[in-house]
């Protein structure tokens, strides 16, 4: 079943954005280190408030002495399939930025938002390079600030999987083989209004 059998768009637009979808089906293999800076970098470039550029990506690859601890502080059932990613990478945000007139700290109201749109960067990125991504919310979160050692005046916003992907979804527990397709979205009519909001 193709793509476009779950995705038809209402407007025209690029493919890449109906053609990234957020798969748990990992193939196990390895990735470059170029490959996992390409996919940073583009996330670099991501726009932001002030261009503060909130947004830290923290990383452990397969193998590497920290990945035990960045699977384990993922909820159980994320780890059923994630331990088949390549890579694994904490994004968090500064909550806060400098003055400028040297009286301190000021809260960023915009962190998560910036963060936001350095992982569609990534996750774009990843697409255009063949490569897969998925977001979770799932994880200990106060086990990943003490792992990886993140200080108070971050969020801890998701954890990403990155990998090749498994087109046979031969890794996946059957329970969620069934349900790793591509999903849809709202009509636009119920997510855009003129002039005032209009939405039930």
């Amino acid at each position: 079943m193709s793509i476009h059998e779950h995705r038809r768009t209402e407007h025209e637009i690029d493919t890449l954005f109906v053609s990234r979808w957020s798969t748990r089906a990992f193939s196990g293999e390895e990735i470059t280190d170029a490959e996992l800076f390409s996919v940073l970098e583009a996330a670099r470039w991501a726009p932001s408030g002030g261009n503060v550029q909130p947004w830290r990506f923290i990383y452990a690859k397969r193998h590497s002495p920290a990945w035990p601890a960045f699977l384990g502080f993922l909820n159980e059932g994320n780890r059923r399939w994630a331990d088949k990613a390549a890579a694994l990478i904490l994004l968090t945000s500064r909550t806060t930025r400098d003055r400028g007139d040297g009286s301190g700290q000021q809260p960023l109201r915009s962190h998560s938002f910036d963060a936001g749109a350095a992982w569609s960067n990534l996750a774009h990125q990843a697409r255009l390079q063949g490569l897969s991504t998925r977001a979770i919310g799932g994880f200990d979160q106060d086990s990943a600030r003490r792992e990886v050692g993140v200080p108070p005046d971050h969020a801890l916003e998701i954890v990403i999987a990155l990998g090749r992907p498994d087109a046979n979804k031969s890794g996946l527990p059957d329970d969620l083989r069934e349900k790793d397709v591509p999903n849809d979205r709202l009509p636009l009519a119920a997510l855009v209004a003129a002039d005032r909001f209009s939405f039930a």
